[in-house]
């Protein structure tokens, strides 16, 4: 039986982001040749950046 601690985050919130019509294609582009999601890859981004700058913080 599964941990409750184990469980994903739930996913409950949106970010609306304004970009470049070429970027956001040539991004999608690269997701699907890299068999990710554009979704993922922002998250995954987010993740890291805040992980990133939370360390310089306790430095």
């Amino acid at each position: 039986m599964p941990d409750k601690n184990s469980k994903k985050k739930k996913k409950n919130s949106q970010m609306i982001i304004r970009i470049n019509d070429q970027e956001r294609a040539e991004f999608i582009s690269l997701c699907e040749d890299l068999d990710t999601s554009a979704a993922r890859e922002v998250r995954r981004f987010i993740r890291e950046f805040i992980a990133k700058h939370n360390e310089q913080n306790t430095l």
